[in-house]
């Protein structure tokens, strides 16, 4: 299980990191967009990703 979590992490940092690499200047105005919203819209979006990845993750293993 140790090898999977570490895979995982491996592959959330290759995919976050495809955006600056291939756009610098669009990763930056959408980060600055992001920096404009309020807490209760950034925790909502953080919410909403986290009960996706629960929903794919629970996909995957059935």
């Amino acid at each position: 299980m140790g090898d999977t979590l570490w895979s995982a992490l491996a592959l959330v940092l290759v995919i976050e990191g495809l955006w600056p690499f291939l756009s610098p200047g669009g990763w930056r105005r959408g980060f600055t967009q992001l920096m404009q919203l309020r807490d209760g819209q950034l925790r909502f979006f953080g919410l909403c990703s986290i009960a996706l990845g629960l929903v794919l993750l629970w996909l995957l293993a059935n």
